[in-house]
């Protein structure tokens, strides 16, 4: 029989999804990943070193999905935060992957390509300020991190709406 490790790698990563979302790392446990992709436990260690190793590939993908699915539109921070508001929305577990990293592994281990895309992102905004598309009332990292987290509502605030988070944006960058 011929194994297709891509599939079973695809497989193992799809499992791990709702387990870490659920239980975070510690929690987490390779038995069930392993029954709920239909696999043996010791594919993970093979393409993944570790339970923890699948934990950071597998956030590694959600974050490069979340750059990829919602870019960074500086000359329009309330509709980049409406949108990023909807995919917490639709994918809720990103945000636990994410959460659960930082309280395992401290608030100062941000990942890689979080940490990239972060960069990336606060330059954009402090472009279009420059170039006087965006208040420059709060610094540009300062207002990526209060843009960000005012479409976080969605992940702790049940009655919180795109509309309430795209308008308290505009209210944000209003001079």
């Amino acid at each position: 029989m011929v194994r297709d490790k891509e599939a079973t790698k695809a497989k193992l990563l799809e499992a791990a999804l709702d387990e870490f979302a659920e239980y975070g790392i510690a929690g987490a446990r390779v038995d069930r990943i392993a029954a709920k992709a239909g696999c043996n436990k010791a594919m993970i260690y093979a393409y993944f070193v570790s339970k923890e190793g699948l934990f950071e590939e597998l956030l590694r993908i959600q974050i490069d999905r979340m750059i990829k699915s919602v870019p960074i539109t500086p000359e329009d921070l309330p509709g980049y935060a409406g949108r990023l508001f909807d995919s917490y929305v639709d994918q809720p577990q990103v945000l636990r992957l994410a959460a659960y990293h930082r309280l395992e592994n401290g608030f100062d281990n941000v990942p890689a390509p979080e940490a990239e895309a972060y960069q990336h992102k606060v330059a954009a905004i402090a472009q279009a300020q420059m170039e006087g598309k965006v208040s420059a009332a709060f610094n540009a990292s300062d207002l990526l991190d209060l843009v960000v987290h005012t479409s976080i509502l969605a992940f702790s605030t049940p009655n919180a709406t795109r509309d309430l988070v795209e308008r308290s944006v505009r209210r944000l960058i209003a001079e």
